[in-house]
């Protein structure tokens, strides 16, 4: 009776299986940068939280009534207030802050953890009974690497990170348990001498699973992938399998992610790929299991794909915005944490004013730069600005934004106005200071008006990666100034997919303001 029992679950897993890959969606499922998934499921909605370190607010929560359609509907913290370099000043916090973060729903609550990546590095965990409302700060632990929480039946609470390691929690969370050590559950074996990390740990059928992204760049034509061990005993052994190996539309593998049972027993697989300058992006598949293992991809073991259809709606994530509200729509991020008193939506109702808050030498190092994701294949932004407020030194304008940046720069200098397209390339030092910001200026281009559109184009595909510049004195027609950006994705500098960017900052001195109008995005 057993074996029969056993055989049916496994048909069932199998047509289930089956079914989601022929489920028509296209992948990427976000076509955007929303890296380091981890996702829980509370009955209802799936819950996922994605990487994005030094953008505030910060750890986005966002969810899902079937894994395909997802919205932001929180944010677990607004700041982070671990020293100047968050804010800004002497240093930076670029490609560092809020990391691979893991969220849980245990006992009617959800938990977060996640670790503050670079000095003083600490972690975090959050809780809240409503995911979409506040977010309590519970403890502040000591760091550790790509942790991934797991609650076990018998009350204990674990972290799996860094590669291989576990470390037993106190049961509130505050803490590593006293006197307990980091264990070391497995080692690697010959197969696995790269890259080893992004941890995913959960427990099925009375067996504990960490899955992991491998890569190792020193073997020729290895592709990143995602492994998973597993064992009957938390502390082991373990034995390994690769689960996942494809290469996926010409951007090679696809690797780092989680997996999640849903309402009716049947499991997804969430996995990242870095596609260039959109950042890393999420594909869905089944999950489906074999003798015990998590099998990630269709029959075929490739990632399912329907390519007659569109890309899934990015509205719930990313999208245009009036300002008619009290209060900054979800969609934005502050770069670094915000100067709160410099910025506000009150002030002229219908716009966000946005204020000089300190005076810096460059748009890296400035304050309240709002970002929205920049969205592929295509994605379109225009901003309308009235700068009748700015002062002499003033620099206010809309960018697509990352460690190479693509400008469109409103210039007051003195009496005169101007509208600068430039491309600026950032160098950091070893404590991610900017060292050097290397400007090559394209267009230089008189104007009287007090009001002016910005419009970026950003087209993303593989060798393009490219953002086109225009402006508008009513509206209607429009000049492109300058030559097309190539957007580049480099871990050693931000860490992120390209984003749109309104700024204003001051160079002289303080007091001019800018009234954003409308914000369009297609």
């Amino acid at each position: 009776m057993k074996r029969i029992c056993l055989y049916l679950f496994a048909v069932l897993m199998s047509v289930s299986a089956m079914a989601q890959s022929k489920n028509p969606y296209r992948n990427p499922i976000l076509y955007a940068d929303v890296p380091d998934m981890s996702v829980c499921f509370d009955g209802q909605y799936y819950y996922m939280i994605s990487t994005t370190m030094h953008l505030m607010p910060g750890a986005p929560i966002m969810r899902s009534p079937d894994m395909q359609h997802w919205e932001t509907v929180s944010y677990v913290f607004p700041r982070i207030d671990d020293g100047d370099r968050y804010n800004l000043i002497g240093t930076t916090a670029y490609g560092k802050g809020q990391w691979a973060s893991s969220i849980r729903y245990h006992q009617g609550k959800f938990y977060v953890w996640f670790s503050a990546n670079g000095a003083p590095g600490r972690g975090f965990v959050y809780t809240a009974e409503d995911p979409t409302g506040e977010w309590t700060l519970l403890s502040r632990p000591r760091h550790f690497h790509d942790g991934s929480l797991l609650f076990d039946d018998d009350g204990r609470v674990y972290l799996f990170h860094s590669t291989g390691q576990l470390t037993e929690l106190k049961a509130d969370l505050s803490d590593a348990l006293p006197g307990g050590t980091d264990m070391k559950i497995f080692e690697r074996d010959a197969d696995e001498q790269g890259l080893l990390e992004g941890s995913n740990a959960f427990k099925y059928n009375g067996k504990y699973y960490l899955m992991m992204i491998s890569m190792d760049w020193s073997i020729p034509g290895r592709l990143r992938r995602e492994v998973c061990y597993r064992a009957d005993r938390i502390t082991g052994p373990y034995e390994k399998k690769v689960i996942l190996e494809t290469e996926f539309e010409g951007y090679g593998g696809v690797g780092q992610g989680c997996v999640v049972q849903g309402k009716n027993g049947e499991w997804h697989a969430l996995i990242f790929q870095d596609r260039g300058g959109v950042g890393r992006v999420p594909c869905l598949m089944p999950c489906t299991w074999k003798d015990g293992w998590p099998i990630l991809g269709d029959e075929n073991g490739r990632i399912p794909n329907n390519t007659d259809i569109p890309h899934t709606s990015m509205k719930g994530i990313c999208g245009s915005d009036d300002f008619a509200s009290d209060k900054l729509s979800l969609y934005w991020q502050w770069n670094h944490n915000p100067i709160d008193e410099a910025w506000s939506l009150t002030e002229r109702p219908g716009c966000l004013r946005l204020k000089t808050g300190r005076i810096v030498d460059h748009l890296f190092v400035a304050p309240n730069t709002l970002t929205q994701r920049m969205v592929g294949p295509k994605c379109t932004g225009v901003v309308c600005l009235d700068i009748s407020k700015m002062k002499d030194g003033d620099r206010a304008g809309f960018s697509a934004f990352n460690g190479d940046s693509g400008v469109l720069t409103v210039e007051k200098n003195g009496k005169k106005t101007e509208l600068v397209m430039s491309e600026q390339k950032t160098r950091f030092d070893r404590s991610h200071a900017i060292r050097e910001v290397k400007t090559e200026e394209m267009a230089r281009i008189p104007f009287k008006k007090k009001k002016i559109y910005l419009k970026i184009d950003g087209e993303f595909g593989l060798d393009k990666d490219l953002a086109v510049f225009s402006y508008s004195l009513n509206g209607k027609d429009w000049t492109v100034v300058g030559r097309p950006i190539k957007m580049v994705f480099d871990y050693r500098r931000m860490f992120m997919g390209s984003k749109f960017a309104i700024f204003n900052y001051a160079t002289k001195q303080l007091g001019g303001y800018v009234d954003v109008e409308s914000f369009e995005y297609k």
